[in-house]
């Protein structure tokens, strides 16, 4: 109660009503809650910034792999060039189907036209592409929680700021508006905060998220594709 006295008498006295001022004014609840909003905004923006390098990066390498697969080479050479090393997610997925292609010939006498390879070609895909599906979705629950419960977050700092406010107002006997308005544009500014930190993260959750599954899409159609086309590899060998 102490702490509330003083932030309104001090705004009675014309406190700071900068942003600073507002902050140092605070309650140490309110602090507390506008500086894990702070951290959580700024979280907010090194996971967009590295969520959209990477998937400028995978997209272009992407486009790159896939130039040299179709090209017409052998794809044994392109497997022993950069499937033992993959780079990239789509490389990845090459690396894993072939690999599985690879053993099943090396089987002595197996029938690696026989539907079981290709379920076993299939799965290697699959697999793969979750995994690297789920490297790239990493810290996207993060955007989504902090976008769903920073308004609260920050609500919260408001609500505890204004009744701090007005129970110091009660104690004095003073509805001055000159008393009045300080404590609560401090209370209204941690709601502010939580705003800023969720809006960015809101939208850069949709935009990613509509980028990612575009790119598991693609991971996708490149495996059904490949493996089709070791499927007729098969047939041709066990013809």
């Amino acid at each position: 109660m102490d702490r509330a006295v003083d932030a309104v008498n001090l705004g009675a006295a014309g406190g700071d009503l900068s942003l600073w001022g507002l902050f140092m004014q605070a309650d140490i609840v309110v602090k507390l809650v506008m500086l894990g909003l702070l951290g959580a905004s700024v979280w907010v923006w090194a996971v967009v910034f590295e969520k959209w390098t990477t998937l400028r990066k995978v997209n272009r390498d992407a486009d790159g792999f896939e130039d040299r697969f179709w090209s017409g080479g052998s794809l044994d050479e392109l497997f022993d060039r950069e499937g033992t090393n993959p780079n990239n997610p789509m490389a990845s997925v090459f690396a894993a189907a072939m690999g599985e292609w690879r053993r099943s010939v090396r089987v002595a006498g197996a029938d690696i036209s026989h539907t079981s390879v290709r379920e076993r070609i299939d799965r290697a895909i699959n697999v793969t592409v979750q995994r690297e599906m789920d490297r790239m979705e990493r810290w996207m629950i993060f955007l989504a929680s902090v976008g769903a419960t920073a308004p609260f977050i920050g609500l919260f700092g408001t609500v505890w700021g204004i009744m701090h406010s007005f129970s110091a107002i009660a104690a004095m006997h003073n509805t001055n508006l000159a008393v009045v308005a300080p404590g609560i544009a401090e209370a209204l500014f941690a709601t502010a905060i939580g705003l800023v930190a969720a809006i960015p993260a809101v939208l850069a959750y949709n935009q990613i998220s509509n980028s990612l599954a575009r790119f598991s899409g693609r991971l996708d159609n490149f495996g059904s594709e490949f493996s089709a086309i070791l499927s007729r590899q098969s047939e041709e060998r066990a013809a």
